[in-house]
C-alpha cells in the first residue's frame, strides 16, 4: 500500500527537486502541490495526505501558521533554508527538517524516517503536539531524537537544562539530549511555578531540588537530588529566599 504526500514550496524548482527525489520512493505516491499557506491548508485537509513536505517561508501564511490551520494530521517535514523556529519545530514535535540545500543521501534518510514513523503511527507525535510547540501555553513535553525513534518527554520529568551555545542542554532520566533553541526562548515556554533560572546558563525544576544553601556572598548552592550543584546568581538566589518565606 502506497502512502501519500503533499508538497508545500513556492519555489517552482524547488518543487520540480522534489518531485524527482520522491520519484525513487516507491512506496510514495505525490498527491498533489501548493504554491502558498492558504492553499496548502485547504489541498492539506482535503486530500488528507500521509506526509507533508513543508516549506517554512511561504506566501500567505508560513508553514507554521499552515499548521496551526490544519484538521488533518499528517507527518511533517519541514524544508527551509534556514529558520530557528524550523529546526527547534523537529526538536519539540515534528517528524525531520531538511536545511536547503541538501542531497539526495540527506533526503533519502529523511524519508526512510517517515517510512519508519508511519509505519509505526502510536509512536509518531501528533499534529496537537506540533501545534502545541508555537502556542503561548507552556510545554508539556518534549521530543527527542533516540536513534531512529522520536521519543517523547514529559517536561516535569526534567530535571534542569543548560546552555550549550545555542543549544539547550536537557537533562533527564540520568541523559543529555540536546535541543536546538536558545536557553532563553526554551525559558520562555516552561512553567515558571516549576521551572527557575537559577543562573543565566542554568534552569533547575524545583521539583528536584534537595536543597538550598547559603553561601558567604549572599548566593545560594542549588543541590539537586541527582547530586548536581549550581551556584545561582545573587538575583536568583533572592527569588529563591523569597519562594521559601
Amino acid at each position: 500500500m502506497k502512502h501519500t504526500v503533499v508538497i508545500v514550496e513556492d519555489e517552482p524548482l524547488a518543487r520540480k527537486t522534489l518531485r524527482d527525489l520522491l520519484a525513487e520512493a516507491d512506496w510514495l505516491e505525490i498527491a498533489g502541490e501548493a504554491a502558498d499557506g492558504l492553499t496548502a491548508v485547504e489541498l492539506i485537509n482535503t486530500l488528507r495526505p500521509d506526509l507533508v513536505l513543508l516549506d517554512v517561508n511561504l506566501p500567505e501564511l508560513s508553514g507554521l501558521e499552515v499548521l496551526k490551520r490544519l484538521v488533518h494530521e499528517p507527518a511533517v517535514i519541514f524544508t527551509t533554508a534556514y529558520d530557528r523556529h524550523a529546526i527547534a519545530a523537529f526538536e519539540l514535535a515534528a517528524l525531520d527538517y531538511l536545511l536547503k540545500p541538501f542531497g539526495r543521501a540527506r533526503f533519502r534518510q529523511a524519508l526512510e524516517r517517515a517510512r519508519i514513523s508511519l509505519e509505526r503511527t502510536e509512536e509518531r507525535p501528533v499534529m496537537r503536539d506540533l501545534r502545541a510547540a508555537f502556542g503561548p501555553q507552556a510545554l508539556e513535553r518534549l521530543f527527542f531524537r533516540d536513534g531512529g525513534r522520536i521519543v517523547p518527554v514529559a517536561v516535569r520529568e526534567i530535571e534542569r537544562i543548560e546552555a550549550d551555545g545555542d543549544y539547550a542542554a536537557v537533562r533527564v532520566r540520568g541523559k543529555t539530549h540536546l535541543v536546538n533553541l536558545p536557553l532563553s526562548d526554551l525559558e520562555q515556554r516552561l512553567d515558571p511555578e516549576r521551572f527557575v533560572r537559577v543562573h543565566r546558563s542554568h534552569i533547575v525544576n524545583l521539583d528536584f531540588v534537595e536543597t538550598l544553601e547559603p553561601l558567604d556572598n549572599s548566593q545560594l548552592l542549588v543541590r539537586l537530588r541527582g547530586g548536581a550543584t549550581i551556584t545561582a546568581s545573587r538575583a536568583a538566589s533572592k527569588r529563591l529566599r523569597d519562594l521559601a518565606v
